[in-house]
């Protein structure tokens, strides 16, 4: 990012993050075989993704853990670290964190053959951003100037009247250059903007993509160390490694099947039978007493990761039996550190707030007494909101993988502590669980992670709670939170933007925006066969590094 102007200084992750990353259990995830083979072929556990493989309209992990294999992006994250990394761009730089030029390495190819332009990043953010086009990954680019006029409004909703054109279909805020330099202009300044670029929604397009989005998505074409070859629905996607890949780091294997699951549990079995080479799920009850450190003896690890688990209950309009009150309430009545005794042998730490502790700018106990258990200020609580006025409470997971056990504990905490009947209810499928919340069907409390798309303390906050926002599940609206998400990108100083998203969290403190349940390690096996595993600080395996021994 060097440059004549002023070169923007990214935000890395915080230095406790750094001593964290070197802890671990049963296998060490720092350190590199040096005598593995390259080639081969290997299989890792995969899940439903919710949507066909579109980079914008992917806003979950199943689907996002095979873009971020395939893709390629301006910034890359060290998959020590975090720290973001030029990949395509050549340099990002600004001199006011509004204006910003982006120039790109020459001839970065797609896995088609063609060169990766300036072009194809803003034909692709310009398609996201459309409102019609309905992208999950819209909200992004929310910041670049002239987003709004790209929005229009359904005037009766699920009506019979629809929603007008937008005023434009390209933002103003994005002008191509020339074929390796476009610029970017923000309505406000923005800070943060360069770290956020490496996130899967910034992905490039290539011009293929436009002729039929939809049929792409099952087999995309990408610019990543790995390309798509198949997807047999609900069973498994083959990848194979691009020869012509243009970036540093390509891939040590020939093949990766993603081979999908309904229940980690079966996955973790086939580990431990090297039927699959690697699971990034170790179901509950081989937690307990470190049961899997025997299972999988030397090829195991733990690591703390940008992953924070939390409570979501549904929109007002949905289900109004969950107000602030009685979320406060049913948080005061979760046991955490019981259940993560007993569920996850002490792997999590109870959250004391809605940032996870390994990014710059966390903040302990910003949830204050409500994150602390406490049956008789709970039930106490619950008198004074007028008690609970539905039939029973509700708590949804999904049945794919490994949630049943800690959210039937949770229920049991909820059900004693307050009196009132709570169950805990399977979805078949991570893609069946997310398609009922982004359409507004699932009531109750449900359950919400949040793994980071980039080591920043807004990307806790402005993605989920801000309003509109792609992955706002419970349509949380404060103008007081979103005016200091506003402020807090504006500010030109890290220190002093990581304190106004401080106080915005605190605002989700006194809403009680979600209920904040523990902050995240992922633990992982692999089969007897391969090598050089990791866990990047997203808590998703580093896929190229994986080798056969």
């Amino acid at each position: 990012m060097r440059g004549t102007t002023r070169t923007v200084a990214v935000a890395g992750i915080s230095a406790a993050a750094l001593l964290l990353a070197g802890c671990g259990g049963g296998g060490d995830d720092t350190k590199t075989d040096t005598t593995a083979k390259t080639g081969g072929s290997i299989s890792v556990r995969g899940c439903n993704p919710e949507n066909p493989l579109i980079a914008g309209n992917t806003s979950e992990t199943c689907g996002g853990n095979v873009l971020d294999v395939i893709t390629a992006k301006l910034v890359k994250y060290n998959v020590e670290t975090a720290a973001p990394e030029n990949d395509i761009a050549e340099s990002i730089e600004t001199t006011d964190n509004q204006n910003f030029t982006v120039k790109l390495k020459k001839d970065y190819k797609f896995q088609d053959g063609t060169v990766v332009k300036a072009k194809n990043f803003v034909d692709a953010w310009n398609y996201t951003a459309y409102g019609p086009n309905a992208q999950l990954g819209s909200y992004f680019f929310e910041p670049i100037e002239g987003y709004g006029d790209l929005q229009s409004e359904d005037p009766d909703a699920d009506g019979p009247q629809k929603a007008p054109a937008p005023k434009a279909k390209e933002m103003t805020g994005l002008k191509v250059v020339d074929d390796s330099t476009f610029t970017i202009k923000t309505t406000d300044k923005v800070s943060n903007l360069p770290v956020r670029l490496g996130y899967t929604a910034f992905a490039p397009q290539p011009d293929s993509f436009f002729t039929d989005p939809k049929a792409f998505g099952d087999k995309p074409i990408a610019a990543g160390p790995y390309k798509l070859d198949s997807w047999t629905k609900n069973a498994e996607i083959k990848l194979s490694k691009f020869a012509d890949y243009s970036g540093a780091k390509k891939g040590n294997v020939d093949n990766i099947t993603f081979k999908i699951y309904q229940d980690s549990g079966a996955a973790y079995a086939d580990v431990q039978a090297n039927q699959l080479d690697v699971t990034d799920e170790v179901p509950a009850s081989a937690q307990i007493d470190d049961k899997y450190k025997t299972d999988l003896p030397d090829r195991n690890l733990q690591k703390p990761v940008g992953v924070i688990q939390t409570i979501t209950t549904a929109p007002t309009a949905v289900d109004p039996n969950y107000p602030p009150a009685i979320r406060k309430a049913i948080s005061m009545a979760i046991n955490r550190e019981a259940i993560i005794k007993a569920i996850f042998n002490g792997t999590r730490q109870p959250a004391t707030g809605w940032v996870s502790p390994v990014v710059d700018g966390y903040k302990k106990d910003v949830c204050g007494e409500s994150c602390v258990y406490d049956p008789a200020k709970a039930k106490a609580a619950l008198e004074a909101a007028g008690g609970f006025k539905g039939k029973q409470i509700t708590l949804s997971y999904n049945a794919d993988s490994s949630h049943k056990e800690w959210t039937e504990a949770t229920c049991n905490s909820i059900k004693q502590a307050l009196g009132v009947n709570c169950v805990a209810t399977g979805v078949v499928d991570f893609s069946t669980f997310r398609k009922q919340i982004h359409d507004r069907k699932m009531t109750g409390m449900f359950r919400t992670g949040w793994q980071m798309d980039y080591p920043s303390i807004e990307n806790f906050l402005t993605p989920i709670y801000g309003k509109g926002a792609s992955s706002n599940d419970g349509d949380y609206n404060n103008p007081a939170f979103d005016a200091k998400l506003k402020e807090a990108a504006a500010a030109t100083d890290a220190a002093a933007s990581n304190k106004i998203y401080q106080e915005a969290e605190q605002i989700l403190s006194d809403d009680m925006a979600s209920i904040p349940l523990w902050y995240s390690t992922t633990t992982m096996g692999w089969s007897d066969k391969v090598t050089n595993v990791k866990v990047t600080p997203f808590g998703v395996p580093d896929y190229a590094s994986i080798s056969l021994k």
